[in-house]
């Protein structure tokens, strides 16, 4: 596994990697608020140019509540890999618990018109322990 992303999901030819990071500067566990960054790394180790479509989260947090998010593309862009090719992007999720999880998918479209999902790796979103 690597060690940069230690999560990874492959479907139909397209690794999806997380690379997850608590945020102690923007956090502020005395009013309840968590927040993490995440990293992904989208590869295309297919035959064919893929474009990402829309993503499909699913948060729950501590108590077990979950929270879906639905939108197109990823940070405000769609983009395509080509085979071989990979894309990055970091974004974030504030919890109002300590703990809790992601995971999803991201709808794709290959060059052949084909629409598939690729899974997104469940990850946990864990604080430090206090005083840790």
């Amino acid at each position: 596994m690597d060690a940069l992303f230690p999560h990874r999901a492959e479907t139909d030819g397209i690794v999806v990697r997380v690379a997850v990071s608590y945020l102690p500067e923007q956090s502020e566990p005395g009013r309840g608020r968590w927040f993490w960054s995440y990293h992904i790394r989208l590869e295309n180790t297919g035959d064919q140019a893929v474009q990402l479509l829309t993503r499909h989260w699913i948060i729950t947090d501590g108590r077990g509540a979950r929270h879906t998010v639905e939108g197109e593309g990823v940070v405000g862009e769609q983009p395509i890999l080509e085979p071989g090719g990979s894309y990055d992007y970091v974004s974030g999720c504030p919890l109002t618990t300590p703990t809790g999880s992601m995971q999803g998918s991201y709808r794709m479209i290959g060059a052949d018109g084909v629409r598939f999902d690729a899974a997104i790796p469940k990850f946990a979103l864990l604080a430090p322990a206090v005083g840790a």
